[in-house]
């Protein structure tokens, strides 16, 4: 239901058939300030270059899907958010993954198809304007956030059902209660969370609840003025990277992957704010505990909590 809807709200475009030698062609999310130095560093070690074409997660699965039913060989790579990637592997658009970084890689994360292979972790944290809002200010809980004073001052992405999902879980009928009273105050809606975190940068949005950490120690090392906080109970969602089962060129494809997978890729992806999942990589932001939201249950329970979703924040 959820891919109908996906496929059914934009028109595709298509590219030229894939010339039988050729740059890898990469699908993704990832903002073009981290997907661009991955693929010239690519480029640089092994000579293969990288054409990318960067979407939200959602376009991102329209477009995969569309071309591999079309039975069109365009994409070669795609990565993009975990449930979204699990959605397409639904889809039977992505041939197995085979490489020897796989070991480094918590076995737990690891979908058992190996249609697609986490590359990186993206967490749910508070992102704040250090110019609207001084982090002493802060309250040390999500639930702090339900004080009227913060009404007119927060945003939250307006896809993330799973961050709320997680949340609820965690908290059980507490935490139905808090998104009823985090909904009363009409919080602001932005969809894409690289938006979002541009949106705090500015000062538009002075607190995001739902952003990716990634975006917004991005834009603070950059100097702008954004500032995040894991606020517990922290939510981690996988990212994933595949190879597309009629990839025009699967050997480059299985290249860069290998790269991206690698010590070498997943360090780069630390240098840029991401944070790597290879254990062979240490993290620059920190170690705190967190929940790793399970993207087959997404999926299997993603009616459910959208419907939830949709009643409190997007009625």
């Amino acid at each position: 239901m959820l891919l109908r809807r996906f496929l059914s709200c934009s028109v595709f475009l298509f590219v030229g058939a894939a010339f039988a030698q050729g740059p890898v062609v990469l699908y993704t999310s990832l903002a073009p300030t981290e997907s661009g130095p991955l693929g010239v560093a690519f480029e640089k070690k092994t000579g293969i270059k990288v054409e990318i074409w960067r979407a939200i997660s959602e376009k991102v699965v329209q477009r995969a899907v569309a071309e591999s039913r079309a039975g069109r060989a365009t994409v070669d790579v795609v990565e993009t958010n975990g449930p979204e990637m699990e959605m397409m592997a639904r889809e039977n658009i992505f041939r197995e993954i085979r490489s020897p970084h796989l070991a480094d890689i918590p076995a737990s994360s690891i979908p058992k198809h190996r249609q697609w292979i986490p590359d990186r972790l993206n967490f749910f944290v508070v992102a704040y304007n250090t110019t609207k809002v001084r982090k002493e200010d802060l309250p040390s809980s999500y639930r702090g956030f339900a004080d009227p004073k913060w009404r007119g001052r927060i945003g939250i992405e307006a896809t993330d059902t799973e961050w709320m999902a997680t949340l609820v879980k965690l908290w059980g009928d507490d935490g139905m209660q808090y998104f009823r009273t985090l909904s009363a105050m009409k919080p602001d809606m932005r969809k894409g969370h690289v938006l979002l975190a541009q949106l705090v940068a500015s000062g538009e949005v002075p607190v995001a609840l739902s952003a990716y950490q990634s975006n917004a120690e991005s834009l603070k090392r950059k100097g702008a003025p954004i500032d995040w906080l894991p606020m517990a109970p922290v939510v981690a969602r996988t990212q994933g990277i595949a190879i597309a089962k009629n990839a025009a060129h699967p050997k480059e494809a299985a290249a860069f992957v290998d790269f991206v997978l690698s010590p070498e890729g997943q360090a780069l992806f630390d240098s840029m704010g991401r944070t790597p999942v290879s254990t062979k990589v240490a993290t620059s932001i920190g170690r705190f505990d967190y929940t790793v939201v399970d993207p087959v249950t997404v999926l299997d329970e993603q009616d459910k909590w959208e419907k939830i979703w949709q009643g409190l924040f997007l009625k």
